[in-house]
């Protein structure tokens, strides 16, 4: 992206002031070369953001911003909850409430080595994983819609997942207001036997040690010690999700010119938060959050099988915390104009980042800030951030290194075997169902997350805590 196109206001801040529709600014934290990287989509897709109705503040995209369906990804923005609001189905993602879990052990890196290869088989053969990968849980009708109210706390119930587990996932693992009547027939019977399985793309389960650690303190205060193993699992609401995205983005564009609304772009179809379509889409959407919550729930018990079963008890498994990148949440902001409001909050590949102090989080990280959870590449690394005291993009952060090279171009460059072979010779172990998928997902299909946690750093979006090194990677 040409940098000439936005005012710079600082060495992490681009600004592209209201003209034409839009009715805020379109901000872009980002160094300028992470700007100059990202393609000029980022930038057309961010200007109409910023058109839509009842829009606040600004339009965001964070410094791993590419392209997406209708928002960037890497992008975030928050609308009025009155009537002069909206709600957009792109602007959440067709992966609702994709996320990120890290888990603590007290394992190191020497104490799994032995038994490394075995574990990585056994993950593999305990997590189910690939597209349209099935487990082992089958649902029927009432307790389809049992887990879509209930999220990780009806996990929990069911034997899969830990009591304290709760207070250390958002929303303490079950988001409310979810509506599974406003979920379609299709969309549940997408889920039936899906829960507890990892899907594919760039979601992974990863055992990881714990690399570098930055600012020693708020480390101590996570439960990180450097050499320390961890595991991270990143995945979503797998079918039903994508289905309720597809269901209600049909919708949505269907009806905004009846309802007067003006779409710069179809992908941005949207609905009055107050209308009917959009109060409906927020149940439906909620609770495809439950089924994300629930599922990454199930996929932690199913690592801290294996996991207890090489290991014993020196392997069990602790929730550091939960977070997810793809939701669109009722909070409360102070504005710009120095108003505090409740705000719908569009987050799509962004994390919420909230700082220290913050009632809403367990006491015992509310010292620190929030943990924000950062997925590199399988070849690259991983961070664990905090977030600032004084937030900003409505307290939100990067949520990856985000892609440089779309998955087709990735699979002109690279072939699995290479990628597996290659990674393996660096003491890195991959286990995947599909070869063409650990092509896609090549390290270098993606940016630089070192240089992306560091912009996000110097913007003041959060701050770096520790470093992740990959040493397991199991991906669909």
């Amino acid at each position: 992206m040409n940098p000439a196109r936005f005012t710079r206001v600082d060495a992490t801040t681009w600004r592209l002031e209201p003209h034409g529709a839009m009715q805020v600014p379109a901000v872009i934290y980002a160094d300028e070369g992470l700007l100059r990287a990202m393609d000029d989509k980022v930038g057309e897709q961010l200007a109409n953001v910023a058109s839509l109705p009842g829009i606040v503040d600004a339009a965001y995209a964070l410094p791993d911003a590419h392209w997406g369906y209708g928002f960037p990804i890497g992008g975030v923005a928050a609308f009025d909850a009155t009537a002069a609001g909206v709600i957009s189905a792109g602007g959440v993602g067709f992966d609702i409430s994709c996320g990120v879990r890290t888990m603590l052990t007290d394992l190191g890196s020497e104490e799994i080595e032995p038994l490394k290869e075995s574990l990585a088989d056994a993950l593999l053969a305990t997590v189910p994983a690939g597209l349209g990968g099935k487990g082992g849980i089958r649902l029927d009708e009432t307790e389809l819609d049992a887990m879509l109210l209930g999220g990780a706390v009806w996990a929990v119930a069911r034997g899969w997942g830990e009591p304290e587990d709760l207070i250390r996932i958002e929303e303490g693992g079950r988001m409310a207001g979810a509506e599974p009547a406003a979920v379609s027939a299709a969309a549940k019977r997408r889920q039936r036997a899906e829960m507890g399985t990892l899907g594919s793309g760039n979601h992974y389960l990863e055992v990881q040690a714990v690399a570098e650690i930055l600012d020693p303190a708020t480390a101590e205060g996570f439960g990180l010690e450097r050499g320390r193993i961890v595991v991270t699992i990143h995945c979503g609401s797998r079918g039903l999700g994508h289905q309720i995205g597809t269901d209600y983005l049909r919708e949505m564009a269907l009806a905004a010119e009846p309802a007067g609304i003006a779409l710069p772009d179809r992908e941005l179809a949207c609905a009055r938060i107050a209308s009917e379509l959009g109060q409906r889409y927020l149940g439906a959407m909620r609770a495809g959050i439950n089924c994300a919550l629930a599922n990454r729930e199930i996929i932690g018990q199913l690592a801290r099988q294996v996991f207890t079963r090489l290991f014993g008890s020196g392997g069990r498994l602790r929730l550091l915390f939960d977070v997810s990148h793809n939701t669109c949440k009722l909070e409360r902001h102070r504005c710009a104009d120095g108003v505090e409001r409740e705000l719908h909050v569009h987050r799509k590949g962004a994390t919420r980042a909230l700082g220290p102090g913050d009632p809403s989080l367990p006491e015992a990280l509310r010292p620190w800030g929030q943990p924000v959870l950062i997925g590199g590449s399988m070849g690259t690394g991983s961070w664990v951030l905090a977030g600032c005291e004084r937030g900003r993009a409505f307290a939100s952060a990067v949520h990856g290194a985000g892609r440089s090279l779309s998955r087709h171009q990735a699979l002109r460059q690279w072939n699995g075997r290479q990628i597996v072979d290659e990674l393996a010779s660096h003491g890195i172990l991959v286990r995947s169902h599909s070869l063409r998928g650990v092509a896609e997902e090549a390290p270098g299909a993606y940016k630089d997350v070192d240089a992306v946690v560091a912009a996000a750093e110097a913007a003041g979006l959060a701050r770096r805590v520790a470093r992740l090194r990959p040493v397991i990677c199991i991906k669909g």
